[in-house]
């Protein structure tokens, strides 16, 4: 089995086998998941030296899916990502620490609308193969809470109940599937 310190090259994130997710309180009883549809990403690996290891994520803030059109398009509108304005989120990683055989921390640049906060994302080693075409893959999932605030999105609605309408804290819920580039 491949270990995460034997890992190197160039990879291109498979959208097609990956989520970019996240999981947010609605109306404090509830949790709301969703993803972006529409994600783009490489990261160039070194398992022997870490540090010389880079990855760069942009998500077309457009493609975001709750499967309810109309919140869908709530969450497009000013009220939060503001799309016309803002259409991308990026991530950029900036360092990589190796924890043990199936675990990696990824710090990154996180930057929403025009907001940046470093994020640290442990991610677990789900492994490499060599899929029926001849690919050679890698898999990771990860998560992280943060403050939808930090980054701007602070739109909220009172509850008759008490308490807010949207939770502050998100998670960020991610499978990555990764084809090494030829």
């Amino acid at each position: 089995m491949t270990k995460l310190n034997e890992l190197t090259g160039t990879y291109q994130l498979d959208a097609s086998h990956s989520r970019v997710g996240f999981i947010a309180r609605h109306a404090m009883i509830a949790k709301v998941r969703g993803s972006f549809d529409q994600v783009e990403g490489k990261a160039v690996i070194d398992g022997a030296n870490p540090a010389n290891s880079t990855l760069e994520v942009t998500i077309q803030t457009t493609s975001i899916d709750t499967r309810d059109a109309n919140r869908d398009g709530h969450l497009r509108s000013a009220d939060f990502f503001d799309v016309e304005k803002y259409p991308t989120i990026t991530f950029v990683g900036t360092s990589f620490a190796i924890i043990d055989d199936e675990t990696v921390e990824v710090t990154g640049d996180l930057t929403i609308k025009d907001v940046t906060k470093s994020v640290t994302v442990p991610f677990e080693f789900g492994g490499a193969a060599v899929d029926p075409f001849g690919n050679s893959r890698i898999g990771f999932e990860g998560q992280v809470t943060v403050n939808r605030k930090d980054w701007g999105l602070t739109w909220n609605a009172a509850l008759e109940t008490g308490g807010v309408l949207v939770g502050e804290k998100v998670v960020l819920d991610l499978e990555v599937s990764a084809v090494k580039a030829a």
